[in-house]
C-alpha cells in the first residue's frame, strides 16, 4: 500500500514540475541583512534537534494543511508537503504533518462548510468519520488514514488530524450503534448543541452513551497510528464536559497522543482546567496575514504566559507565511504571505520566545530561499525547543517604547525579544542592567547567528513592526 502510494505521489510531483508557476518565483529584493539571515540559515546547524521526552515536552513543530489548501487538501498534497518537511526541515525540530478539516468529505470546496449541509460524509458501520476515498485513495475498502500515516511515519515524521467535536448528525438520524458499547448515536448526541459554522455535528452529553463515543473514536484514531488531534469548536465556547471526555479517551487509547483545542480565544477563567487536560490550546481566533492579528498576540500573550510548561502550551495559532491559499482554496486569494519580511521576523521571533507550538500552513514546496531560511534558522528554533520550558515575560521597566519580553533557557542564558509595534522605526539603547541582566559576557543575534559584544548598553534601531532576538549570556 505504501509503494502505492509513493506512486501516486510521484505522479503528482512530476506534474507539478511540468507546470512550476512563475507566480511564485524567488522574491530577490532583499535587503542586506535579510540575506545574511538566508546565508546564516544554511550554516551547519549546532547539532539536529532532539525533542524532550514526553508528550509535548516542548512545542509542537509541523505542517496543517488547512491555510494552503482549506478544507479540500488531497493525498498527493499532504505527501508532497510532508517530503519536504522531512527532506529540508527535519533536521531543524519540525516532525509532525496534520491533514485539518473535513477530509470525509468527498464533496468539500470553497472552505463553506453551511453550504454542505445535509452532505453525505464518509464512515463506518458505527458512525465514526473515514477519509474520503476520491481525496485519498489510500483509505480504500475501510483502511482509514492507516496507509497515509504509514507512509508519513516512514519518512521519520509524526501524523495528525482535525476533528470536529461531537458526534456526526448523520449518525444520530440513522441512529447507529457505538462501537464497543451498548450505546447508540441517539444515546450520546445533544441535539441542541450545534456548531454555528460547520453543520456536520451535534454536541455529546456528559453521559456514559458521550464518553463511550469519544472512546471508540480515539480508538480508531489510534489504531490508524494517529500521533495528533486538533480538536475545533470546543474551547470557544468552552466545552468542559467533552474536553475531559476526550482526554479520558486519549490516555485510554494506549497511543501517545497531543491533544490540541481549537478555536480561540480559550477564555482566560478556564485556564486550569484547559491546562490540566489539554496539550495545547488556542489562545487566538484564526490567526492570519495582516499586522492587527499579529499585534494583537502581544496582548493575549501577556494573559496566558503563566501557564505555559512542558506538556501545557498557550497556542497563538498557525504561522502565515509563504504560499497561501492555493487556488483560492483556503481563507482569502491565492497568495504569498501579506506580511512583510519585517513582520515575518517578529511573528517567528515572537512564537519562538513564547513558546508556542509551531504549525506552518504554507504550502511548502512552493519556499523561495527566504520562507526556507524563515523555517529552519537553527539558534532561532532552538529557543522555543528549549528544555527548560520556561516561559517569556514581558518586561516592563525598560526604558524603551519598544515591547521587551525575557525568557530563561536551560543553559543559564536568557532569550530577549525587542519588538516595534509602532509604524515608526525605534532607537533602542538600553541598558542590561534594566531587565536584571548583570555582567553579561556576550550577546548573540540569533538570526544571524553573530556575537554582538557586550556593551552594558544595548543600541540598535528596529524597523516598523521589526524585532531583534537576542541570546544573552
Amino acid at each position: 500500500m505504501i509503494n502505492a502510494i509513493m506512486k501516486t505521489f510521484l505522479a503528482f510531483v512530476a506534474a507539478l514540475s511540468a507546470a512550476a508557476p512563475l507566480l511564485f518565483a524567488a522574491d530577490t529584493n532583499l535587503t542586506a541583512r535579510e540575506q545574511q539571515i538566508i546565508a546564516a540559515s544554511k550554516l551547519p546547524a549546532p547539532a539536529s534537534m532532539v525533542h524532550a521526552a514526553g508528550i509535548a515536552a516542548t512545542p509542537p513543530m509541523g505542517w496543517n494543511s488547512y491555510d494552503a489548501f482549506g478544507d479540500n487538501v488531497v493525498e498527493s498534497e499532504v505527501l508532497a508537503n510532508a517530503h519536504y518537511v522531512a527532506e529540508k526541515m527535519l533536521p531543524v525540530g519540525w516532525d509532525t504533518v496534520v491533514v485539518d478539516y473535513c477530509w470525509y468529505d468527498p464533496g468539500a470546496h470553497d472552505n463553506n462548510r453551511n453550504a454542505r449541509v445535509g452532505a453525505a460524509l464518509v464512515a463506518d458501520d458505527f458512525g465514526r468519520l473515514l477519509p474520503a476515498t476520491n481525496r485519498f485513495p489510500s483509505a480504500a475498502n475501510g483502511a482509514g488514514f492507516k496507509p497515509l500515516a504509514d507512509a508519513v511515519h516512514q519518512l521519520g515524521l509524526k501524523f495528525g488530524i482535525h476533528v470536529m467535536r461531537g458526534i456526526p448528525r448523520q449518525a444520530v438520524a440513522a441512529n447507529l450503534p457505538i462501537a464497543g458499547s451498548a450505546f447508540t448515536a441517539a444515546d450520546a448526541a445533544n441535539t441542541n448543541d450545534k456548531c454555528v459554522w460547520c453543520p456536520d455535528m451535534f454536541g455529546v452529553h456528559g453521559n456514559a452513551a458521550g464518553q463511550a463515543w469519544y472512546d471508540a473514536s480515539v480508538k480508531l484514531w489510534a489504531a490508524w497510528g494517529v500521533d495528533y488531534i486538533k480538536v475545533d469548536d470546543l474551547s470557544r465556547p468552552y466545552h468542559t464536559a467533552e474536553i475531559e471526555m476526550i482526554r479520558n479517551a486519549i490516555d485510554q487509547s494506549g497511543r501517545a497522543i497531543v491533544f490540541s483545542t481549537s478555536p480561540g480565544e480559550t477564555p482566560i477563567v478556564d485556564a486550569e482546567h484547559v491546562a490540566h487536560h489539554a496539550n495545547l490550546w488556542r489562545v487566538s481566533d484564526d490567526f492570519w496575514d495582516g499586522w492587527k492579528y499579529l499585534d494583537h498576540e502581544f496582548t493575549l500573550a501577556a494573559r496566558w504566559h503563566g501557564f505555559a510548561g512542558p506538556g501545557h502550551w498557550p497556542d497563538a495559532d498557525m504561522l502565515p507565511v509563504g504560499h497561501l491559499s492555493v487556488s483560492h482554496r483556503s481563507v482569502g486569494n491565492d497568495r504569498r504571505t501579506k506580511f512583510t519580511r519585517d513582520e515575518q521576523l517578529t511573528l517567528i521571533s515572537f512564537w519562538c520566545l513564547l513558546p508556542s507550538p509551531l504549525m506552518v500552513g504554507a504550502n511548502l514546496p512552493d519556499n523561495d530561499d527566504w520562507t526556507l531560511a524563515l523555517l529552519t534558522s537553527p539558534e532561532v528554533l532552538a529557543v522555543n525547543q528549549d528544555a527548560l520550558g520556561a516561559p517569556a515575560q514581558p518586561q516592563p521597566n525598560v526604558p524603551t517604547t519598544a515591547e521587551v519580553w525575557a525568557r530563561p533557557l536551560a543553559d543559564k542564558s536568557v532569550a530577549v525579544g525587542f519588538f516595534n509595534r509602532t509604524n515608526v522605526p525605534l532607537q533602542l539603547a538600553v541598558p542590561w542592567e534594566t531587565l536584571g541582566l548583570t555582567n553579561v559576557q556576550s550577546v548573540r543575534d540569533l538570526w544571524l547567528r553573530q556575537d554582538l559584544g557586550n556593551d552594558k548598553t544595548f543600541t540598535a534601531e528596529l524597523p516598523p513592526h521589526g524585532s531583534l532576538l537576542l541570546k544573552v549570556n
